[in-house]
């Protein structure tokens, strides 16, 4: 038997591409729309579909998987996703147990109630186009066969039900009776007896297993952040189990969380929480600059006891109420980087040291600080504190011990304070409570949703990454903004305790020791050049997709082709089971019939609309907005009414067999959602390209890099090389082989460019801008952006976007290539003005190595 885990073998089957990513209906259509699936989510997904319907070495029953996926990471998104997948497999019966009632709660309010901010479904649930509620119940007898029942409960509350005769609770006869599915949040509590190797132990992971095992059909589902992979009875135990690793070292790596900074100083502890205060307000008054709805928390974690987590908050208050302009001046001494920004941005917008007391005396009033430590001050307000980013919750200090350390959801937790200057360290190892620290940041590290609002003009050009999930700045660490995807953790200055937190940051995945950072600067003699001074470059924008060009379903992709319909017709036949199957049944008076969809009865017509929630008409009219009403939508021969339905058997009764209409009516109106659905997009980009300062959208960049990424890596030559070529702006390429061998081949070709331009500029575009693909708004960054300004008569410049790109890699994304040529089209014939100079815009096709010369001969005819 291979000593291989299940996800390992599954990491091999994706990364050959073998593994399907379609996801169901069913999941996609009822979740939250305001959630957007990210790529390891429909990973997950992806990996229990294939692991539910195919065998492989070491499937057993009943199924038993584990999700091992990072905090922060979206759990409870995946769950809810497989609940609906599961109902349209056939279950109805889910268990969500955990070990805690905070965990509990938070979870009931995330599936039960629309009104949440962290609702996981959409406000209706449909499938198989029928209504389905989601229902909550304490067993599994007398519930609905339609619907969802779920029962949630703790880890404790199941072992004492199970274990002790008790009305209206679980018994294991439901699990024997039953189908169930089982679900088991923070999973990492439940292995007490693999753990400790005693196999007569009696404890919370016999139970789980007892009831699993009533029925072949039940399925056990596992999620955890913090698996166990070193425990040899652990390892063998899950070793066919774990379906997905996605660890907060990967999650981080791939931009889903806030960067965790330390910012240590050798300040009191009072002089630590203002600086603390300050900087929370400096990210919340950044935010309001760029229009980003931002309250940033803070937490102030005590050591051990909930008295001094008390007499924290009451000095807490003390200095907040005694708080002067002289206390906030005398914070400005901090040489400490990101301090010394907060003030420049202060002084900068005209807020003054009195001002800024103000609103940190009116933001951090005693009515808006909560302290968690006693369990009841915990379920009084477990709700509140997993809804801080809700904007009706204006609570901006946390006071707590360790009751936030499990199962606390908070995205806009931007500082944690470490109220205390003891260190707990063993010889050997790190000491227990550095690792509670360590874990706690890895709470807080959760990413801050926002998109930066392109439409917005501030002191820089945002050309970003605008996915709202990732960081963006990671390639401009000196972004104003950038502040926002960071978490603090405000510490004494002491070397052992900051040696001690890293490693144990770097344990837990959240820092990564292996990071560099390299400086991409223009050139000092470029930045004087008229060009940089005064020069522009043309760029697009996205914007929601415009619908007023479309008027029929055949201008959104759908096929005018007839929907078959097979009525049943009871033939059937006999074949012999080892024979070679090619006679198979041959259907007598077979018969056909089409049948307008005008010529359905409308109310049958009406209510397959009905029962298919795309056919709203607030949905239609978002990609139809000339549809006057459904009365249209059923009669014009642009929708509905130019359609045919073939009703293919016993067609004889058809007249008076509305089940068959109604049936063939919701198979057409299915058939036509997914062609629209294929066709449609939220965004275009726009044909209009408007002008930019060249010296506001290209500027020096702090980059960040793994070490072991050849981007990375320092060449002295390509460096030495491009510093004397006046029309090499940046110092550099932190890029591929393919980019640097792009830059080589164009000074070879520079002689004869020079001989027709007077002014030649290639310019790195290490994310200073985005164009948006006219189709579907999708963001490029194309690698280079060459300017080349014609000698002699009128001023025409040529300004061409070139990525170069490895053959191998072209395929992966002929959008771009398209995208590239699309420019060429549009601007073939036209110019740009901008007071008395033209501009051409050119796209050019992928520069590889290996086709130099077919590149090459592509640049001379598309500038000639």
């Amino acid at each position: 038997m291979s000593n291989k885990f299940l996800y390992e073998k599954l990491d091999a089957v994706s990364s050959m591409g073998f593994l399907k990513k379609e996801i169901p209906a069913s999941v996609t259509q009822n979740l939250n729309p305001k959630y957007e699936l990210r790529p390891y989510q429909v990973e997950a997904f992806a990996r229990f579909f294939h692991c539910h319907h195919n065998d492989y070495d070491g499937k057993t029953y009943p199924l038993h998987f584990l999700f091992n996926m990072a905090t922060g990471s979206g759990k409870t998104l995946v769950m809810a996703g497989l609940i609906l997948y599961l109902y349209e497999q056939g279950y109805r019966n889910f268990l969500f147990f955990v070990n805690s009632n905070n965990i509990i709660e938070k979870t009931k309010d995330n599936f039960l109630n629309p009104a949440s901010i962290k609702y996981q479904l959409n406000q209706e649930i449909h499938v198989a186009n029928r209504r389905v509620h989601l229902i909550p119940v304490e067993n599994f007898e007398a519930v609905s066969p339609t619907n969802i029942n779920i029962c949630f409960t703790t880890i404790q509350k199941l072992h004492s039900d199970l274990t002790s005769q008790k009305e209206n609770a679980l018994t294991f006869e439901d699990f024997r009776k039953h189908r169930v599915i089982l679900i088991a949040d923070e999973a990492h509590h439940m292995n007490v007896r693999t753990k400790s190797q005693q196999e007569m132990f009696v404890s919370w992971e016999n139970t789980v297993e007892r009831i699993f095992t009533q029925n072949e059909d039940n399925l056990l589902l596992e999620f955890t952040a913090t698996h166990d992979y070193a425990t040899p009875a652990m390892v063998e135990k899950y070793r066919n189990k774990v379906i997905i690793r996605y660890d907060l070292l990967q999650f981080r790596n791939d931009r889903f969380s806030k960067d965790v900074v330390i910012v240590q100083s050798d300040f009191d502890q009072r002089e630590r929480i203002l600086q603390a205060l300050i900087l929370s307000q400096y990210k919340q008054e950044v935010a309001a600059k760029c229009r980003i709805n931002l309250k940033p928390v803070i937490l102030f974690k005590a050591q051990r006891t909930i008295a001094q987590s008390q007499e924290n908050k009451a000095n807490f208050h003390q200095l907040v109420d005694g708080l002067t302009a002289k206390h906030i001046a005398s914070i400005r001494k901090s040489d400490i980087p990101i301090v010394q920004r907060a003030f420049r941005f202060f002084d900068e917008h005209n807020i003054s040291d009195a001002q800024l007391v103000e609103r940190l005396q009116r933001d951090f009033h005693k009515d808006y600080c909560l302290s968690v430590n006693e369990e009841v001050e915990k379920e009084q307000y477990q709700i509140l504190v997993n809804t801080l980013e809700d904007k009706n919750n204006r609570i901006r200090a946390i006071f707590a011990v360790q009751k936030l350390n499990e199962g606390w959801d908070v995205l806009n937790l931007f500082d944690i304070v470490r109220c205390y200057e003891a260190r707990d360290t063993g010889r050997a190892k790190i000491g227990s409570t550095t690792i509670s620290e360590a874990q706690l940041i890895g709470r807080g590290a959760r990413y801050f949703l926002f998109v930066v609002n392109e439409t917005l003009k501030v002191s820089e050009t945002f050309r970003v990454s605008n996915d709202r999930y990732r960081r963006k700045f990671d390639g401009d660490l000196e972004h104003e903004l950038r502040v926002l995807e960071e978490l603090h953790y405000h510490s004494i200055n002491d070397s052992r305790y900051i040696a001690e937190i890293r490693q144990a940051l770097i344990e837990q995945g959240m820092m990564d020791e292996r990071e560099v950072t390299r400086e991409l600067k223009l050139k000092e003699p470029f930045k004087k050049t008229q060009f940089y001074k005064y020069g522009v470059v043309w760029l697009n924008d996205r914007r929601p997709k415009d619908y007023q060009r479309i008027r029929s379903f055949a201008d959104l992709g759908v096929k005018k082709r007839n929907h078959t319909h097979v009525i049943a017709t009871g033939h059937g036949g006999a074949t012999v089971a080892l024979g070679n199957g090619k006679n198979g049944v041959v259907v007598k008076d077979e018969t056909r019939r089409d049948v307008k969809v005008r010529d359905i009865e409308r109310n049958i017509v009406q209510s397959a609309l009905a029962r298919n929630p795309f056919f709203t008409f607030a949905t239609l009219k978002r990609y139809f907005p000339h549809l006057a009403s459904i009365r249209e939508l059923i009669a014009s021969k642009d929708y509905l009414g130019g359609l045919e339905i073939t009703f293919q058997g016993n067609v004889y009764g058809l007249d008076n067999n509305r089940a068959e209409k109604l049936a063939a009516m919701l198979g057409l109106l299915g058939q036509i959602e997914s062609e629209i659905r294929a066709n449609v997009t939220d965004y275009e980009g726009t044909r209009d390209f408007r002008r930019d300062w060249v010296r506001e959208v290209f500027k020096d960049k702090v980059l960040k890099f793994d070490t072991q990424n050849p981007r990375a890596a320092n060449d002295a030559q390509f460096e030495h090389f491009v510093s004397a070529k006046d029309w090499f702006a940046f110092n550099t390429v932190y890029g591929t082989s393919e980019e640097k061998a792009f830059v080589r081949m164009l000074d070879r070709h520079m002689q004869k460019l020079q001989a027709q331009y007077e002014q030649i500029y290639l310019l790195r575009n290490e994310g200073h801008f985005a164009i948006y693909n006219f189709a579907d708004g999708q963001a490029f960054q194309p690698d280079f952006v060459l300017f080349l300004r014609e000698k002699g008569g009128a001023i025409l410049t040529y300004q061409l976007f070139i990525e170069p790109k490895a053959k191998l890699l072209q395929k992966a994304e002929p959008w771009k290539l398209d995208f590239l040529q699309n420019i060429k089209a549009e601007f073939e014939n036209k110019t740009l003005m901008f007071e008395d100079k033209k501009y051409c815009l050119i796209g050019v096709p992928f520069y590889d190595n290996e086709n130099e010369n077919r590149f090459r001969e592509s640049l001379d005819s598309v500038l000639n």
